[in-house]
């Protein structure tokens, strides 16, 4: 900088000030930029662990069934059978309960011995089944349908080729050890879904090897589940095994087709997305670098110095499941919003430099305030309290940046669809809900109420899915309005929504509010296509449960309101 006495009278009036406007823009945008790296620091990788753990705790309900599949089959003391055709009704009975446990991932349970003999039994719906039995060492299996539970066999059919368990890779697998253990995944081609057979063995009553018990269980829901992720604009999601074959992805395919126009797995290795590639690839050297663990959360830098957020986690059981979950998202897909605010404040400080300085520093006094507020609030977020108020109220980029924020905790307990709070956000409150009590000793009960619309369907099939969304627009408005302040609704999934009663006396008032509700929601409709007399009034059956007589935590209270909803159905025998 020039001596003073070189400086003109005008230069000397307007140069410091032009430099210390500058130089407070400078710190504006290091501010700027460090509050907002504290703030994805604290928030992106607590982002991506939730999502990962999301992810984990869908495929582990989704797989976990399986055991359950076979447990039920043959329970604990249950042998093998002497003879398939002499204890035929018994088999029938429990394959059938086996394939109700989870109906729609496991609906095919089936049974093989060392004779060659063979029972299965495939739910094609609720009520139907087919039955495909060999009886014979040799020789292809007949296939019976029949309906219900002990609902008289069809005429036979013979299939075609010839079928021997025997020969099976789940039959071999788990005739050689005493656990649950895990087929290889294959491509079923009907449906072109990756399939996974989880099978154990079954024993005679002095524990020598009989039989081979299994079920197949389908992937495709945990590639839907992906799709359905929200994540950043570049962000990414994968579940892949041990060697690298995906099962499936946020974007992109999980299977290639060859030349021949045969569908086949698809390795991370190979895919033609380079993110999916470079992902897999440094993931793979974390785990390395870190010993193997299970759970990871950090970045990595690409070829061009850029860096990626990730995070893993493994899916292992004692059947030799072992999968990784993995969650990336690049860094500037976080940070551009905190660039694009440093460049705008730069050439704001151009134009401050003609602006009295008292003016810029009363603006930097507030901009500090604000960023305060705002670090402190994303710090609050990044523990896990995703219901803390960002209290920024600028209209600028540090107020698009905290409405951002605030938009995004938004999102994440709202249901989409409906505006009022989803699954999350009510397992949450009704968590709470339950350490309130536990912590307080409230002596009053609370109630949860799993509520499912009569009749839905046939509004989907008839007037389309639109008419179907604003029915439940309308309805769900309906119990927003005609609940307390301190209750609590949300979509649970589908048109079945679940309310939280934030306290009741007895069992008795909460029978009083679902008495009062099933009458509100059987008035008639406003959400029609052409006109109010075309959709039938709808209804609902309502399931009750209360805390602590009906359960002592959130998956037994909703599963119990939820059996006490199908008892109340209209179609229920």
């Amino acid at each position: 900088m020039p001596s003073l006495s070189h400086l003109s009278l005008r230069q000397m009036l307007i140069v410091p000030y032009v430099v210390l406007v500058m130089a407070l823009a400078l710190i504006i945008g290091l501010l700027s930029y460090r509050t907002g790296q504290e703030v994805i620091n604290s928030l992106s990788g607590q982002l991506l662990t939730e999502t990962v753990n999301r992810i984990a705790q869908a495929v582990e309900r989704h797989v976990s069934g399986s055991a359950a599949v076979l447990e039920t089959a043959f329970p604990k003391g249950v042998f093998a059978p002497s003879s398939i055709e002499a204890e035929l009704p018994d088999l029938r009975t429990r394959f059938w309960l086996a394939t109700s446990v989870h109906r729609e991932p496991n609906n095919y349970a089936y049974y093989g011995d060392r004779h060659g003999h063979f029972f299965g039994l495939w739910r094609e719906s609720e009520s139907e089944a087919e039955l495909r039995l060999r009886t014979s060492e040799s020789g292809p299996r007949m296939l019976y349908h029949f309906a219900d539970i002990t609902g008289d066999l069809g005429q036979p059919l013979q299939e075609n080729k010839i079928f021997d368990p025997r020969e099976r890779p789940w039959y071999q697998a788990a005739q050689l050890t005493s656990l649950h253990t895990w087929t290889s995944i294959y491509i079923d081609f009907k449906t072109e879904a990756l399939v996974a057979t989880r099978a154990r063995r079954v024993t005679r009553a002095d524990g020598t090897f009989e039989g081979v018990v299994a079920t197949d269980l389908s992937l495709a829901r945990v590639n839907q589940f992906l799709r359905t992720l929200s994540l950043s604009r570049n962000g990414l999601a994968l579940v892949v095994e041990e060697d690298g074959n995906l099962i499936g992805t946020s974007r992109g395919p999980h299977l290639s087709v060859s030349p021949e126009g045969v569908n086949t797995r698809l390795n991370a290795a190979q895919s033609n997305d380079p993110f999916i590639t470079t992902t897999f690839e440094q993931v793979r050297s974390l785990q390395r670098a870190t010993g193997g663990v299970n759970r990871y959360s950090g970045y990595f830098e690409q070829s061009d110095g850029s860096r990626v957020q990730v995070a893993y986690a493994r899916v292992q059981d004692d059947a030799g499941l072992n999968w990784t979950i993995i969650v990336a998202m690049p860094r500037h897909d976080f940070l551009h919003r905190i660039i694009e605010n440093i460049q705008q404040t730069v050439g704001l400080g151009v134009l401050a430099s003609l602006v009295v300085v008292l003016i810029g520093l009363s603006v930097l006094t507030a901009v500090a305030r604000e960023l305060r507020s705002l670090a402190n609030a994303a710090r609050q977020v990044g523990e896990g309290n995703l219901t803390t108020p960002v209290a920024v109220h600028r209209q600028d980029e540090l107020g698009e940046l905290a409405r951002s924020f605030s938009a995004m905790q938004q999102r994440l307990l709202t249901d989409r669809l409906t505006g009022i709070s989803n699954r999350e956000a009510i397992v949450r409150r009704i968590e709470d809900r339950i350490l309130q009590k536990r912590r307080a000793s409230d002596p009053r009960p609370f109630a949860v109420l799993f509520l499912d619309f009569n009749g839905f369907k046939a509004i989907n099939d008839r007037f389309g899915h639109d008419a179907g969304d604003r029915v439940l627009q309308e309805l769900s408005q309906r119990l927003t309005r005609n609940l307390r302040g301190c209750d609590s609704v949300a979509r649970y999934a589908g048109d079945e929504f679940l309310i939280l009663l934030e306290s009741v006396a007895n069992r008795a008032s909460a029978e009083y509010v679902r008495t009062s509700l099933e009458t509100l929601l059987s008035q008639p409709l406003e959400a029609t296509p052409t006109g109010t007399a075309e959709i039938p009034n709808l209804g609902a059956a309502i399931g009750i449960a209360l805390y602590p007589e009906d359960g002592l935590d959130v998956e037994s209270l909703i599963r119990k309101a939820d059996q006490d909803m199908y008892r109340r159905k209209p179609n229920h025998a």
